[in-house]
């Protein structure tokens, strides 16, 4: 008996699939200029922090975060730039912070922290300041940020 019929794609014949670049609007920018504006935000980010204005970072980088085929690189630089200000914050400055933040920025913060919890081993951050940012994100943004996120498609 042969299981070859196994391996066939029957999905390629069904007209109505569902492909997940029809879920959402791609990024319209090309990956190389992804990869660009993540660089000069990071850059802009520790001259921010340098300065030590942490509410102007966080702006920065979660305004225009990427996301779509193609921009991992640029999603992962910009996560160890977001990653870079939550250890450079005090636990006491995080709820004025995040009432400053418009609430499309709490959707892509709490994809950030998801994003970070999600990563095997990380050594950039602990698991506590990401649960920290997480549980105080929930006080101020609601659950509701949480279901958003959960429904996105646009993963960062």
């Amino acid at each position: 008996m042969s299981a070859n019929f196994r391996k066939i794609d029957i999905d390629q014949y069904d007209e109505d699939t569902l492909l997940e670049t029809e879920l959402y609007d791609l990024d319209p920018r090309d990956p190389a200029t992804v990869l660009a504006d993540s660089k000069q935000k990071q850059s802009a980010v520790r001259s921010a922090l340098a300065k030590g204005d942490i509410g102007s970072a966080l702006v920065t980088v979660l305004d225009g975060a990427p996301y779509g085929p193609n921009v991992e690189e640029a999603k992962a630089l910009t996560l160890q730039t977001l990653l870079l200000i939550l250890n450079s914050t005090k636990s006491t400055d995080v709820p004025a912070l995040l009432r400053a933040l418009p609430a499309e920025a709490h959707d892509t913060l709490m994809k950030y922290l998801y994003k970070g919890m999600a990563m095997p081993g990380t050594g950039e951050v602990s698991g506590s300041v990401l649960l920290s940012w997480h549980e105080k994100l929930t006080e101020v943004a609601g659950t509701g940020c949480i279901v958003r996120v959960m429904t996105d498609r646009r993963t960062v």
